[in-house]
């Protein structure tokens, strides 16, 4: 592939899939020995590998660049999907009247010098200290142990002021255990931090995700949603120190003076959004009740911005898999059930921002576009990629009430269903869906058919052969009808989907939903 972004290659591959998209052509159903005659004038059973295949190879074009959160590649793809809304005659959701909600990321370059000396200890940037953020910085004094330093009333900051001063705080909290959690942490950290005019924020790290690896995500640029207490207000110097073996343990003390200095990561705006468009139910009592249908659809970028090994043939990160597929998926959802509207209004709802930590959809859930409470269900589809053609696989199938419904969908159209796979990788806690997990909405994961995390599926994750000269689009079709399907007998069901009774999760749709 080569490196290119030509606006001419964009627009004549928008109107080349809008061409495909009005063309008549003879409907392909699935062939499944469990159709019915009436199932089959479903427009879901009408699905043409024409039209899935325009939409994934648009998506997942060299011309898109990766589809970089933050990039113009990005914004093409948002656009592309709000076209396809307005096509349908979706209500738009977004915040300015039209399908947009707009999210203003900071882009954040890597730091080029930091060091700490204490005693007679000097800490340099890449081996034992990363710069996570903050401005340009030069500061000696003593510093302040503050526990946690997570909230306003805790032990280390509660009647102290701390305007000034060096913070040193323990790394993580003490419910993190995957890289969600402790990134999150450490960004309320840093804004509280902030916001309480902290010199710098030294955080003590030793969980679970490798030193090695955090200096190597770190030494390069990221997407964030900004930590200040406002848009003109830097956020505070802040590093993270390796104290594996609780080897700087001294730092808690009392009377422990430091030097830091640091070279800053700059922040410049990268703004983006989420596409979101509404289809309205035809009960009159259920229309009120909401079902999600979500996608990611940036991904990592080109070159060195993959965070993988590339030819210099093929720098390009297309995504095809992770998650053209997906936004795939819920475009012809959008289509099927704005043809034939369910009984529940569904809200279709593409994310930007997951591949930076699932911020798009972080941020939904504090900003919700239909209120949550209203929110019944979220089937969101994502998926590093497939190795089986003959199932879907679904995490979260026996914690989110809506099994019957997901097995008689894929069933459909040939597919079965395996439940759980890879466990070992906490996979429910990885894609969007968990952040309306969090909120108490019954989210579970739509993915590709796999069951582990095999050979088949290292080949295609964040790498730049995953493209759709790859795909196999026979499967591509049949995993689009299986989950348009899927989505209208959830939306059709007579009863909302319910947490499976003792799910950690359960507590919070029994708050969220009154119960």
């Amino acid at each position: 592939m080569q490196f290119s972004a030509s606006l001419t290659l964009v627009v004549g591959l928008l109107l080349a899939t809008f061409s495909v998209q009005g063309q008549t052509r003879p409907a392909k159903a699935a062939s499944s020995p469990k159709s019915t005659a009436s199932n089959l004038k479903l427009p879901e059973f009408s699905f043409t590998r024409a039209e899935v295949e325009a939409h994934v190879r648009f998506l997942a074009s060299d011309e898109l660049e990766g589809r970089r959160t933050g990039e113009k590649g990005n914004w093409t793809a948002a656009r592309y999907i709000a076209e396809q809304f307005r096509q349908l005659g979706l209500k738009p959701a977004g915040d300015q009247g039209d399908y947009f909600q707009r999210i203003n990321f900071e882009k954040v370059g890597a730091a080029t010098s930091a060091m700490m000396m204490m005693g007679k200890d000097t800490l340099k940037l890449g081996k034992e200290l990363v710069v996570m953020a903050g401005k340009p910085t030069d500061v000696s004094g003593e510093v302040m142990y503050v526990g946690y330093g997570l909230t306003d009333g805790e032990d280390g900051y509660k009647g102290r002021d701390v305007k000034g001063r060096i913070l040193v705080a323990q790394g993580g909290s003490p419910d993190a255990k995957g890289p969600r959690e402790i990134f999150s942490a450490s960004a309320a950290k840093r804004k509280l931090a902030t916001e309480k005019g902290a010199a710098a924020l030294i955080e003590l790290y030793s969980e679970s995700i490798p030193w090695g690896f955090v200096n190597q995500y770190f030494s390069r640029e990221q997407v964030n949603l900004p930590t200040g207490t406002n848009s003109t207000t830097p956020s505070v110097a802040h590093v993270w120190v390796n104290n594996a073996n609780n080897q700087y343990k001294q730092l808690k003390e009392a009377g422990q003076s430091v030097t830091l200095r640091t070279s800053g990561r700059p922040a410049v705006a990268a703004p983006s959004a989420n596409v979101a468009g509404i289809i309205e139910g035809t009960d009159p009592k259920l229309k009120d009740e909401y079902i999600v249908l979500s996608a990611h659809f940036d991904h990592v970028g080109v070159g060195k911005q993959g965070g993988s090994a590339y030819q210099p043939s093929d720098s390009i990160f297309n995504g095809a898999r992770d998650n053209a597929m997906g936004v795939t998926a819920i475009l012809e959802a959008a289509k099927a059930l704005s043809q034939q509207r369910p009984s529940r209004s569904v809200l279709v709802l593409a994310f930007t921002g997951e591949e930076i930590g699932l911020l798009g959809s972080k941020y939904y859930a504090e900003h919700p576009l239909v209120p949550l409470k209203q929110t019944i269900f979220d089937l969101d589809t994502d998926g590093a990629g497939y190795s089986d053609t003959t199932i879907v696989s679904v995490i979260g199938l026996e914690r989110t009430g809506a099994k019957a419904e997901i097995e008689a969908g894929t069933k459909a159209f040939g597919l079965g269903v395996f439940a759980e796979p890879a466990p070992e990788q906490g996979l429910f806690d990885r894609s969007d869906n968990v952040n309306f997990a969090i909120k108490g909405v019954p989210a579970p994961d739509f993915s590709p058919g796999f069951k582990s995390f095999d050979q088949e599926i290292a080949k295609y994750y964040h790498q730049a052969i995953d493209n759709p000269e790859s795909l196999n689009f026979n499967y591509v079709l049949r995993y689009c009808q299986a989950y348009a399907h899927t989505a209208r007998l959830i939306a059709n069901r007579p009863t909302r989907p319910q947490w499976s009774a003792g799910d950690k999760y359960e507590a919070a749709g029994k708050a969220l939903y009154g119960q």
